[in-house]
Order: C-alpha cells, then structure tokens, then sequence
C-alpha cells in the first residue's frame, strides 16, 4: 500500500516535478512517501527564510546537508524515535555553542513530524539558493514541499558546473558556464554550457526565489556545447555583451580562450551568437596566449563614445567592428612605450614626483593583477605606486589589488564592486569611478575552507532601485583547504543576495582635495566633483563616511564660510544645512556601561555544576519597555526595567522563560524560570561596548587643520603625526580614515550605461 500511494502521490505532482521527481517514486518497491520522513528545516534566525548548505552531523559522523529550501528529509534507520544530538555548521552561520562547547540540539525524529532549527547568520550577504547541480531541491521532494523551478532535481543531466558568465539578450538572460559534469561519465564536456532563464515577472522566478533553466541540450538531454570550433581543449567564455553590427542589429558577442592546460591558452577568438544554431561562431582568430580570466562586463559612455569595461582596467568601443580589432582594445597600464608587455624587459613609465603614470593606450596588453605583481616582484613597482589599493574596513589591513565584478549601483550612486582576498571570501566595496578609489572593503561572505571563486555580480537583476543585489560563485574544493568535498553541493553555482542599507554596509568614501587658481584648497565629495572640473582634484585627502551615514556616535561634519575660505565644523551653520561628511568624535571611543546594546548572558540550571549555557542578547529600551532579539535580529523577549530591576518573557524555541535581574554597572545577574514546568536556575550577563571593532582600526587617524610655514597656507591633513613643515591650528576635529589611494582617480567622465543596451522588456 505505500508503494500505490507513493505512485499516486507522485503521478499527481509530476507535472511540476518533472520526470525525475516520477522516477524518483517507480524506481523500486522500497520507495519511501513523504510521510516516512522526519522534516528538518533550517532558517535563518534574521528572516525565517530556508538556508541551503548546512551540515546536520550526528554523533556517529552520519551527514546530512540542507537543499535549497532549508530541508533535510531524514529517515535514518536506528535513529527514528530515539533522541539524536545533531551537530550544526554552515559557513557564515553559527549555531549557538552548549556548555561544552558543541553547537547543536536534539531531536527526536518520527517519521512524519517536522522541526525548524533557527540558525543565527555571521556573514552579511544572504545564502540564497543552489543554481546549478543535481538535487538542488532533493528534499523538498522526498517531502512533497513546494519547490520554485520546474526541474527541481535534475536540468540538463548536470551535475556540476564552473565559471558563470551572464547577460540580457533578446528579451531573455543568457547563461554560460565553463566546464561541465554529467552523470553517465567522470567527464562531461569543456565546450562551454549554456541555458536561458526569463526575466522576473515576464515569466521568469523573482530571484530572491530561484532561476529556472533552459538548458541547450543534445540528442540525449545533456547539456551541449556552446563552442564547437575550435573542436579541441578547454574552451572558456569570458564577457558576454550585447552590441550592435554594421547593420545596427543587436548581437551577442563574447571573447574566447582556447587551453590545453591552466597555463597560458593557444588562441583567441571573438564569437558572436547564432540565433538560428543555438551556438556561438568565431568571426576573428587572434594569437594571442594570455590565460583565461572571466571578465563580467559593464557598459559606460565616455563623453560621445560607448565603451565595453571588459574588466576595469581594460575597454574597447561598443560596436561589433571594433571589438574584432585588436588595436581597438585599450588596457590602463603603466607600462612604458606601446604598453606591450615584455616580461624582465618591461619598463614602468613615471611622472615627474616619480610615481607609476597609468593611462589609456590603444593596442597595449592588459596589465591585470597578475603582472602587477610580477612587476612588484621585480621591485619596478613600490608602495608608492598605490594602484588600486584598497583595505580591510574592520582591520585596516591591506587587501588584494583587483575587483572581479564591476557595476553601476542606484541606490548607493556608486560603482560597486566584488572580490575575493583569500579563497572561499567575498568582499564588497564601492568607488566613485569604475576604477576607484575602492578605499575600504567589507567581508560579507566565507567557505571555510572551501573555494568560492568567478564572483559574479548579477546587475540585471537588482531590486528596489539597487538597494538588493545579487552574486553568486562557484563553491568547490578546487584550489583550496577543504578536507572532504561537500555532496551535490561541490562544484556548482551559489547564488546570495545583499542588502545595500545594511549598517554594516556603511564603508568610508573618498574626500577629494580640490584646488586650482580661483580661490583657496577645498574638500569634496563625489557629489561637489560631479558636474564640475574633475581635473581640480589633487589627490584623495583622506576617507569619511557619507552624509547619510549617521549612526552611534557619529559626528557629522560641516562647511561653513569664513572669510571666503570654506572651513569644517561639526556645527550646522543653518537649521537645514546638510553635512559634507560624517565623521568618528575626537579622542577614545570607549565608554561607560550602559544599558542598551549587546549582552554577553550565561545560565546555569538549579544544580547544575559548570559554566552553563552561552548566549548573547540585543537588549534595546523605551522608557520602561525594554525588547530583547538575538544579535542577528530575531526578536525574543519583551519586559520592563524599573529602578533597576529587569523582568523578561524570553522565548527559546517553543518554550517560554520568565527572567528576573538586578542591573548595575554593566551587569546583570538574577534568576530564571520555564513557563508551566519547575524547571528553573540562575542567569547573569556583562554588557558589551557597542563601539564598532571597525571604529578602532589603525586606519582611523585624527583629522585636524595646519598652516604651511613658508606660505601661510591653510589646509586640512588626516594623519598620525603633523605633515612636515607645518604646524596645526586649534584642536583635533574629529576621526576620519587614510586615504589607501591618495592617486586622484581616472575616469570621472564616465557615465554607466544598462550593459544590455536597452531598458529590459
């Protein structure tokens, strides 16, 4: 009998589960019903959305991982009915540790019954969903929960895939992946995979949702090559871009790189898309051996010229004549001469001060991340050639030359960018121009120890006039620490998404020190340079954080007039008037115990020996109101605080805790009691100082105003110690952050374009 209402259950659903999700259920006697299932689901403790990629490890190291809606369907025989410990770990996400130190809970799995594990979120970026793989939704379907896609387990008979690289075309977003897994061989194909997806709400998911493939196909359903000539080698895909040809028609065009191996690759095409053929054919051989980097570009116009931003530092026109010609691709280098690159021999030009001069020149090689530090490790170039420095926002330790992935952002007017400093990380920053200055950079997702390259930020896909985006990468063992690979999950595509008015999000932006012979040195932001005469900008004076990014302890910071001469103060010169920037307050940044913000609480059961349980609470007030929520959001426990004394309604889990407390100088300690039980014990915490760890960065320097001592001049520097010949004039106004890249930034003219071309359908 469970074997027919297997059958029938899953003959009803099969339409929307396709013909994996039926085979699933004929494929023996031994067929399991949903029923048969306990149903775990792990959410995120901030938004109750499922996570994908959590390992649930029993005591006997038995493994299981979360689908892409947060599921595990577990039917472990032995283990049903009994109490199991599960350990729970997913990177960017913690679960809260015991007394002992082990992360995890028990159940009691029953065959039919569920329970939701809240899992508290450290990264700042969202884990969203699998895109690629076999099983993306496997247990979501062995519990007959709704799933988003159409083929929810099985697309393309792919297993794994690398690399992506997307972009509008034709009124649909075009897919390629670099390396393809199937499942009938170790080797699938390495031509170059390709899907198409429709655009949200025109038929296609939102995709905070999923992305629901198309596959190019076969004879046999695997997916097809999307390159077949050249017929040889590893053929990789980098920059798809919609441009127009000699007719004004749009077409799809991509570069190509052709390897044997991971070292330097033995040609070069141009392609452009066959809409008849479903496949891309070469229009120009080029012979060149440069590796392969994926490229994901952006579009920008640059006084009466498009441009194609292959990557940051390297361009050619929008127009498919000009991308078949090499001489038309122009790389910023600072490479002396024609910009061609000449390995021991290659020469740094240099400006008159003695720094690197990087400029625009046609025909040049692109100078990339790579040569740059072969040009470090050939000591041609210093730590006075500052291109593109950038540092960690927390740390103030320097990170990594490059950004992946480049795009125009609306809501913060910024370009923004992703990149990865060590693999498996993701870091986020954002610049005034395409090519900076990107100045401080957020972590805001980790692997462990596995890899998480090719970052592809998905502009196309942007919500609520930019302030969701949208990136994903390849998660895999490859090139990293990993121990064990992960299944299903290994080597396939992650998308997450970001919320760009997280506090946390609130990096430091260039200050610009502007001068020239009307009048005296003036400070500005993006917004005063904009619309005026870049070529006034004379270095990047230091960094501060924007106008709307007041919170904590801030201070903003004004320009009033005196004499003619603009000068700071953190006092408003009128009722309405909008500060330049905002600022940290002068001197320390520790204060006295409070009341709200983050509290470090441990309790311990009537009895019970040890250190007791571990857990941190949020704890915020309104007059006697207080409200208490974990530190990634989740709201806990309401109650009151009167002369000192602090009763909370505390909810773990589905229980609920009566908590009582003395507060005094930043501590707390009192008694607890479990609604409708005896069970009871005690509990104390230490308050926590709020003040950011970012706010004590080495980084964070005083900002003050001198006097040169020849000239009288007056000026503003952000430093350590007092600028050589000169003096300071009055006290420390406040602290701002050093400029990484004092280097005025190239490209200010540059006005973002959609990379499609067109506004979408």
């Amino acid at each position: 009998m469970k074997f027919r209402r297997c059958v029938l259950l899953l003959l009803a659903r099969s339409q929307a589960l396709g013909w994996v999700g039926l085979w699933l259920g004929l494929r023996g006697t031994a067929a399991a019903a949903p029923g048969d299932f306990f149903a775990i689901r792990i959410v995120d403790a901030a938004t109750g959305r499922g996570v994908p990629l959590v390992e649930l490890r029993a005591v006997n190291e038995t493994a299981w991982w979360s689908d892409s809606n947060g599921f595990v369907a577990f039917d472990e025989p032995g283990l049903m009915g009994t109490e199991v410990f599960l350990h729970v770990r997913s990177p960017g996400y913690e679960y809260p540790a015991d007394g002992m130190g082990y992360r995890g809970l028990k159940v009691t799995p029953v065959a039919g019954s569920s329970a939701t594990i809240r899992l508290p979120r450290t990264n700042v970026a969202e884990r969203l969903y699998r895109v690629t793989g076999a099983g993306v939704y496997r247990d979501s379907v062995l519990l007959a929960r709704p799933v988003p896609t159409q083929r929810p387990v099985l697309n393309g008979q792919v297993l794994g895939q690398d690399t992506v690289v997307a972009t509008p075309y034709q009124g649909k977003i075009y897919w390629f992946w670099g390396d393809t897994e199937r499942a009938s061989y170790p080797l699938g194909h390495f031509g170059t995979a390709g899907a198409t997806s429709a655009w949200p709400g025109r038929g296609g998911l939102d995709p905070g949702l999923g992305v629901d493939l198309e596959y190019f196909t076969d004879a046999q359903g695997f997916s097809r090559p999307m390159v077949t000539h050249p017929d040889y080698g590893m053929r990789w895909v980098e920059g798809p871009v919609t441009v127009r040809d000699e007719q004004g028609r749009e077409r799809l065009v991509t570069r190509l790189a052709v390897h044997r191996d991971l070292g330097s690759a033995q040609e070069w095409h141009l392609l452009v898309w066959d809409d008849a053929r479903g496949a891309f054919e070469s229009v120009r051989r080029w012979d060149l051996h440069d590796p392969h980097q994926s490229a994901h570009p952006f579009r920008a116009r640059l006084d009466d010229r498009e441009y194609v931003y292959l990557f940051p530092e390297y361009r050619v026109p929008a127009r498919l004549p000009a991308m078949q010609e090499l001489g038309n691709y122009e790389a910023l280098t600072c490479v002396a001469g024609d910009g061609r690159w000449r390995g021991a021999d290659t020469v740094v030009e240099r400006d008159g001060t003695g720094r690197a001069r990087f400029s625009w020149k046609a025909g040049a090689d692109r100078l990339g991340s790579g040569r740059l530090k072969e040009l470090v490790a050939q000591k041609k170039l210093g730590a006075e050639d500052d291109y593109p420095a950038k540092r960690d926002f927390v740390t103030g330790s320097p990170l990594g030359r490059g950004v992946e992935s480049v795009a125009w952002n609306e809501f913060r007017k910024r370009w923004i960018g992703f990149f990865a400093d060590r693999p498996g990380e993701v870091w986020f920053a954002e610049a005034d121009t395409p090519l900076g200055p990107w100045g401080y950079g957020r972590r805001v997702a980790t692997h462990g120890a596995y890899n998480f390259y090719n970052l592809a930020q998905h502009a196309f896909f942007d919500q609520e006039g930019g302030r969701i985006v949208y990136f994903e990468g390849t998660y895999t063992d490859a090139f990293s620490d990993a121990k064990a690979r992960t299944p299903r999950y290994n080597y396939n595509q992650i998308m997450y998404r970001l919320n760009l008015a997280e506090e946390r999000l609130q990096l430091p932006v260039a200050v610009y020190r502007l001068g020239g012979a009307a009048g005296p040195e003036e400070l500005g932001l993006r917004a005063q340079v904009v619309g005026s005469d870049a070529a006034r900008i004379q270095e990047v004076a230091f960094f501060a954080l924007p106008p709307e990014a007041r919170r904590g302890r801030t201070v903003p910071v004004f320009v009033v007039a005196n004499g003619g001469a603009g000068e700071l103060s953190l006092t408003a010169p009128t009722a309405d008037a909008q500060p330049l920037f905002v600022a940290l307050p002068a001197g320390t940044l520790a204060r006295a115990a409070g009341f709200e913000g983050l509290w470090a609480c441990r309790a311990r059961s009537e009895g019970e020996a040890g250190e007791g349980l571990a857990f941190a609470l949020e704890l915020k007030r309104d007059g006697e109101r207080v409200e208490a929520t974990t530190p990634g959001g989740e709201r806990v426990g309401t109650g009151t605080l009167r002369a000192g004394q602090l009763n909370l309604r505390l909810r773990v889990a589905e229980d609920f805790f009566a908590c009582r407390a003395t507060v005094e100088a930043g501590r707390l300690a009192g008694a607890w009691q479990k609604e409708g039980s005896t069970e009871k014990g005690t509990w104390s915490a230490t308050w926590r100082d709020p003040t950011p760890p970012e706010w004590d960065s080495p980084a964070v320097v005083d900002l003050r105003r001198f006097r040169r001592s020849r000239t009288g001049e007056m000026f503003y520097a952000a430093a350590h110690a007092t600028p050589p010949e000169a003096e300071p004039v009055g006290p420390v106004l406040c602290r701002v952050w050093t400029a990484p890249q004092p280097r005025p930034p190239m490209d200010w003219r540059a006005q973002p374009l959609p990379i499609h071309g067109k506004t979408p359908p």
